[in-house]
């Protein structure tokens, strides 16, 4: 292949991989609509999630995973073995366990980093969602590049589009969670907070990772071929229904903490005020 012809096939799995997110962000943007946020606020969490979270989890978990290697390594025990990178157990770990921790916990940092930007409460999974799309579009990139640089050009592309509408839907919805649950804390709202809604992104995180990845682990524990075939489509068409309740549940939320907002005390509706006006947050 030409180097003209791969620059092609890169710029094709950059537009496929940015699509599906950017129609997301528009989606969720419009979901606000009252005190909606501009774009340019929002496509800036979006590429903080691309590129300094996305980059940042994948050097913390290389960390992470060779430090757990090297002691398994000097501690050979069977209770260490799940630190081992090279092992089965090793990589469920990560995929599991390690990989929702990081990677919520680096996203969530894009919701704090855009705090001053929120006005009302629907301003935090908005901005949550911003961040955990923009990861996932860039994650769904890599891993595309992955299948293309194996099988060419239509396994990158397949890989990227059954992401689109899994993945990159889960990680939206997961950093919606938590920018919901920040912002109940940023506004004082009674209940639970931050930490509360870390572990929500966190558990819906693992969740998906787990269903994903249902056939490998029927593999690892012996299942027979087709059992492991059946079971693998069934876990794929349910990780995507899963990522698509959750990004509608995180609509349903953001609606919910936007209209209230607009009640005066009688309960009727009372417009937004100007900017600067007395009464805006």
């Amino acid at each position: 292949m030409t180097d003209f012809g791969a620059g092609w096939d890169l710029i094709i799995l950059v537009i496929v991989s940015f699509i599906p997110a950017l129609i997301y962000l528009g989606w969720i943007r419009g979901t606000e609509r009252y005190g909606k946020e501009g774009w340019g606020p929002l496509l800036r969490a979006f590429f903080y999630g691309a590129l300094f979270a996305t980059i940042t989890a994948a050097i913390v978990e290389t960390i992470i995973v060779a430090a757990g290697t090297a002691i398994s390594q000097n501690y050979p025990g069977p209770e260490f073995l799940f630190l081992n990178g090279n092992s089965d157990a090793g990589a469920f770990f990560l995929v599991l366990v390690i990989a929702p921790f990081v990677e919520e916990a680096l996203k969530g940092s894009g919701v704090v980093a855009f705090r001053t930007s929120f006005r009302q409460l629907a301003d935090g999974p908005v901005f949550g969602a911003s961040v955990g799309l923009g990861f996932g579009f860039f994650e769904t990139f890599l891993y595309g590049i992955g299948a293309y640089l194996l099988g060419g050009l239509s396994a990158g592309l397949e890989l990227i589009i059954i992401r689109s509408v899994s993945s990159v839907v889960l990680h939206g919805s997961s950093t919606g969670m938590f920018g919901y649950g920040y912002a109940r804390s940023k506004f004082h709202q009674a209940g639970p907070g931050t930490g509360s809604y870390y572990l929500v992104a966190v558990g819906m995180h693992a969740s998906f990772n787990a269903l994903a990845s249902l056939s490998l682990i029927l593999a690892f524990l012996g299942f027979p071929g087709f059992a492991v075939d059946v079971a693998g489509a069934i876990a794929l068409l349910a990780a995507i229904f899963f990522a698509v309740w959750a990004i509608e549940h995180v609509r349903s939320i953001i609606q919910s903490a936007d209209y209230p907002g607009l009640l005066g005390v009688t309960g009727r509706y009372r417009p937004p005020t100007q900017p600067g006006a007395p009464g805006r947050r």
